[in-house]
């Protein structure tokens, strides 16, 4: 897994230098467009009721709408990543162990 998390973190990162973006990232940036991004998101649930917003309830098009809003976020919070030298899967596998431990 963690392969396939440095190939996007990869991309993501050659995709910001082709476009001269890298003096943009900084981490406060980058948190910021993680927020709007979520904001996107929960815009696509607006006003659903919850069993509306249910797998079995979602047009084909909604749900891709949704996937690429999961998507934006998830590029960004790789983006954060990458800048600030953080191991995603570590830092998951680390909070998982104390959400265990506190709940």
């Amino acid at each position: 897994m963690s392969n396939e998390f440095d190939e996007l973190i990869s991309s993501i990162r050659n995709f910001a230098i082709a476009r001269d973006w890298e003096q943009f990232h900084t981490p406060k940036n980058l948190a910021m467009a993680i927020t709007g991004e979520a904001g996107e998101l929960a815009s696509e649930f607006q006003w659903l009721k919850a069993e509306e917003s249910l797998r079995a309830a979602l047009s084909q098009e909604k749900l891709e709408a949704i996937s690429m809003e999961i998507a934006d976020v998830q590029i960004y919070l790789l983006r954060l990543a990458d800048v600030l030298g953080i191991d995603v899967p570590e830092s998951v596998r680390k909070k998982i162990e104390i959400n265990e431990s506190r709940f």
